[in-house]
């Protein structure tokens, strides 16, 4: 197979951008090259990969405009700043601040937790506990794992009132675009005293956590 121009590669390379997502075999088609040609371009270009539909979409790494999470959905499409599906989960539990349950992670990735979380009960950089009789997943990291289980109890003692609730929706409208430590941090919900942990629950519980408007080709 001849070697592939320059011009031809900055092309498709722009090409690519504009489609937002596609598959490896539109890669190959586009460049007109072997399997391996196509995947070293995968690679040095840095070309994310979906973490749904099985692996089956990529996207460039110009295009994604990734929440507060690490995650980007396009239609039906979700990538992540952190690859695959496992080392997503893994760090969105590891950096929760109280834990995270199978619903609640599966509410922030946009799957149905039934579809997936039987492959997180025995991973080694996780802990799965029974709290309230609902399994909650915790770092393995002793020091972050302690945290979180205080963190958790302080959220077990108030649940959010109606009047914190509007006040959250009021600023989420008013702020759009910041992210959840952000409406945490503003004045009038300070004086409400909801929880930093509060406001990320309800923010994930409500699907008000940044997500970019997609576009079709």
């Amino acid at each position: 197979m001849p070697k592939i121009s320059q011009d031809k590669i900055n092309k498709t390379h722009g090409m690519l951008e504009q489609y937002k997502v596609f598959t490896f075999r539109e890669l190959l088609k586009l460049l007109n090259c072997s399997t391996r040609t196509g995947r070293l371009k995968i690679k040095q270009w840095g070309v994310h990969n979906s973490y749904n539909q099985n692996g089956l979409y990529y996207t460039m790494p110009t295009v994604p405009e990734f929440d507060e999470n690490g995650l980007w959905f396009y239609q039906n499409v979700h990538f992540s700043k952190r690859g695959n599906l496992k080392q997503t989960v893994v760090h969105l539990i590891e950096t929760s601040p109280s834990g995270l349950t199978g619903r609640q992670i599966g509410e922030i990735v946009n799957l149905s937790p039934r579809s997936f979380m039987h492959h997180f009960r025995n991973v080694p950089d996780i802990k799965r506990e029974k709290q309230g009789g609902v399994y909650v997943y915790f770092s393995r990291e002793p020091g972050r794992y302690k945290q979180q289980l205080q963190n958790m109890s302080a959220d077990v003692e108030e649940p959010i009132s109606n009047a914190c609730a509007i006040l959250l929706l009021i600023s989420v409208i008013k702020h759009y675009g910041i992210t959840a430590d952000d409406i945490a941090e503003l004045p009038e919900i300070k004086e409400s005293k909801i929880s930093k942990s509060s406001v990320q629950k309800f923010m994930v519980k409500h699907r008000l956590l940044k997500k970019i408007p997609d576009s079709g080709r």
